[in-house]
């Protein structure tokens, strides 16, 4: 009889989705470095791994089960422990009468499926899914470590007891003693998982009166999580002022700092800043976690049209392009992914940011450091005398810094960097107030990028509806018929942790400077009247971007209008 590996690679092989030169390759490097053949065929990328997980399933002859499309009940929880399953990984699935249904990542694990029986007393039935889906179960089913952190914690009244001792007066030596306790150690580790698992950009520790506030900024969107015990708050502070290198016993002045932390086998950058509250010391952490970020203009969703102009702007020798927007709009990943875009060997690209958010191969980057007199400006006369081709301001905040940036860009330099406008066109507006003459302006700028970021739909739970017709025809949303057009709107799944969204793509405008935008520009018009023309030139709004990701049912009507409420009220 074959065995289970022989049933499993003639599935593959029958089925086409394997040929015997990928085979015997991968059993080559089986025999070379040991490990799982099924796990070396997905990471050579000879499969697939639902390919595999259905080969897996026809071998065993145990059916497959899609966890992000369930809706698990949380009754079933104390059945099975979180530590077993993820010891085991493993998600209890539904119990009817005697039986237990059981998702496993591993279904022969026969140690696993006796010691569920014997802990519940219900037999066993197992079903066969991804490790992926397994891991983002387990993630939202059981808090993402977290909450069980928090409840082993508990149950350690004596470090509790420990950790409750007001500190304020407290000597070094006996705060820094504090924050090694394992508790301690173990919910800030917790933290800063959890904010990776659920792709956070931001994780905020709140100090209020009475509970210590956990928020995580997932897409753009906050959101809560469990809350630690009021008396751990300055020793959780304080065990991430010592991860990046802070003072902990300063607790009256603000503090920035930095640490890299390993999850998974990769590095995690997070930044941190510290101000101090009322109620006690407020830790903000950006988690930048290198990973979930693609550099290219090509994949942040920019329109074709619109991708079509930017690349045609990026091309120029020289001239300014800026982009704009509220912060965490995406500006500077936009100016990141133009630099690559553009980056070239006989090419000297320099940048100088506040801080620098993101290592570029092949790019100088320089940190303003303002405590040392190292700004903007200064950085920019150092910069024009190592004769850059391209260089990238990380914001233009202040006057100096413009007249700079202009002279730069009308001396053979192409410029990149970011204002903080509510438009495109709104950019001329800022650098006129900022005292940078209209001709100057008409000389260097060659474009203004305007831009959001929405939350595009999850693909494995968006539901297809019609709006109603009232609201369809106020956003220009017929069809040919006059009927609504179909879109689509949030439902929540697994996969997007049952916020219905998952990631975010950019939705821009790009005003490209003609002969007729320049004239106004030159009379100093009102920049209605120049966006006005703009249209006329070809440029697409926020809104039209907005509304045309919508009838792609890339995101929703309700995602646009918290995103662009001003621009779709002022049209």
């Amino acid at each position: 009889m074959p065995s289970l590996k022989e049933r499993i690679v003639d599935a593959l092989v029958s089925r086409g989705l394997l040929t015997s030169q990928q085979l015997e390759d991968a059993l080559a490097a089986q025999r070379a470095g040991g490990g799982s053949l099924q796990k070396i065929l997905v990471e050579r990328g000879f499969i697939k791994e639902s390919d595999l997980l259905s080969a897996v399933s026809e071998g065993l002859s145990i059916p497959p089960i899609s966890l992000s499309r369930m809706k698990l009940d949380p009754a079933l929880k104390h059945l099975i422990p979180a530590d077993t399953a993820r010891e085991h990984r493993l998600i209890p699935v539904a119990c009817i009468g005697k039986t237990l249904t059981v998702a496993m990542a591993d279904p022969l694990n026969i140690f696993a499926l006796d010691m569920m029986a014997t802990m519940t007393g219900l037999t066993i039935n197992p079903l066969l899914t991804s490790s992926k889906d397994i891991e983002e179960a387990l993630d939202l089913y059981y808090g993402a470590g977290v909450e069980e952190t928090l409840q082993e914690i508990a149950k350690e009244q004596a470090s509790i007891e420990f950790l409750a001792t007001k500190s304020d007066d407290a000597s070094i030596d006996r705060l820094f003693s504090m924050v090694q306790e394992l508790p301690v150690v173990r919910l800030t580790d917790a933290l800063l998982h959890k904010a990776v698992r659920l792709r956070a950009s931001d994780l905020l520790i709140e100090p209020m009166e009475k509970q210590l506030r956990i928020r995580y900024r997932v897409d753009g969107v906050f959101q809560e999580g469990a809350s630690p015990p009021k008396q751990m708050q300055q020793a959780v502070v304080s065990r991430i002022k010592i991860m990046a290198d802070m003072n902990i016993a300063e607790h009256r002045l603000p503090q920035d700092g930095h640490f890299t932390f390993q999850i998974e086998g990769r590095a995690v950058d997070v930044r941190v800043s510290v101000l101090p509250t009322y109620f006690g010391e407020k830790a903000c952490l950006r988690v930048l976690d290198k990973s979930q970020i693609s550099l290219s203009l090509d994949s942040l969703g920019f329109h074709p049209d619109l991708l079509k102009r930017l690349k045609a702007c990026a091309e120029r020798p020289h001239g300014m392009i800026l982009t704009t927007g509220p912060t965490g709009s995406g500006k500077t990943t936009t100016l990141y992914s133009i630099l690559k875009q553009i980056d070239q060997p006989y090419k000297n690209l320099v940048t100088v940011e506040d801080p620098v958010e993101f290592e570029l191969d092949g790019v100088n980057q320089v940190s303003t450091k303002s405590e040392i007199g190292l700004t903007f400006a200064k950085a920019l006369r150092a910069i024009l005398r190592q004769d850059p081709d391209v260089i990238m301001v990380g914001e233009i905040r202040d006057a100096e810094t413009a007249d700079m940036a202009v002279k730069s860009a009308l001396t053979g330099h192409l410029v990149l960097s970011t204002l903080h406008t509510n438009s495109a066109v709104g950019s001329v507006i800022r650098l006129s107030n900022m005292g940078v003459e209209p001709f100057l302006i008409n000389s260097c700028l060659i474009a203004a990028i305007g831009q959001r970021l929405v939350r595009r739909l999850c693909s494995r739970c968006k539901q297809v509806y019609h709006p109603p017709k009232g609201l369809a025809d106020k956003l220009g949303l017929l069809d040919a018929k006059g009927q609504p057009l179909p879109l689509a709107k949030p439902v929540g799944c697994l996969t997007c942790f049952q916020s219905g969204y998952r990631g975010r793509e950019v939705i821009a405008e790009v005003f490209v400077l003609t002969p007729a935008s320049r004239a106004l520009v030159l009379q100093r018009a009102p920049d209605r009247e120049i966006e006005d023309v703009a249209r006329q030139d070809g440029m697409r709004t926020l809104r039209e971007d907005a509304l045309q990701k919508v009838i792609g049912h890339v995101t929703s009507l309700d995602e646009v209008f918290r995103t662009t409420v001003g621009e779709l009220v002022e049209a």
